[in-house]
C-alpha cells in the first residue's frame, strides 16, 4: 500500500474556515444614503409606488413633469416632494431635473416676468 503526503492547510486558507468565518456586511444595495430621516424616505417611496401604480413606466417623466409644474409656478415645497418622487423612480431623470432647475433658477418664472413689467410700468 503506497502512502501519499498531504500537507496540512493553514486555517487562513482553509476552504472550512472561511465558510465559518464572519465577513463584514457590506453596504446594502438598496441603501440609498441620503441620510435623511427613515420616516420621511418611507413616504417618499410609498408614494413613489403608487405613482408608479397609477403611471406605469412613464411614471418617472409624469414626476418631472409634476415637479417642473410646480418650480414655475413658485412652490418649492411641491416640487420638492415631486422631485423625490422622481428620484426614487429614475435617478437619471431627475439629475437631469435637478440640472435644468439649477440652470432655470437664474431665469426668472413668467409669473415673476409679468410682476416685474407691471412694477416697471408702474
Amino acid at each position: 500500500m503506497t502512502v501519499h503526503f498531504a500537507a496540512a492547510r493553514s486555517a487562513i486558507s482553509s476552504p472550512v474556515a472561511r465558510a465559518l468565518s464572519r465577513r463584514t456586511p457590506g453596504r446594502s444595495a438598496n441603501d440609498n444614503g441620503n441620510g435623511g430621516s427613515i420616516e420621511a424616505n418611507d413616504n417618499v417611496i410609498h408614494a413613489a409606488l403608487r405613482h408608479f401604480a397609477a403611471h406605469g413606466l412613464g411614471a418617472a417623466r409624469q414626476a418631472r413633469a409634476q415637479a417642473e409644474a410646480a418650480f414655475f409656478a413658485g412652490d418649492r415645497q411641491g416640487y420638492d416632494w415631486w422631485l423625490g418622487i422622481c428620484r426614487a423612480l429614475d435617478k437619471r431623470i431627475a439629475g437631469q431635473l435637478e440640472a435644468a432647475a439649477s440652470s432655470a433658477h437664474d431665469v426668472q418664472t413668467p409669473a415673476e416676468q409679468t410682476t416685474l413689467r407691471s412694477a416697471e410700468t408702474a
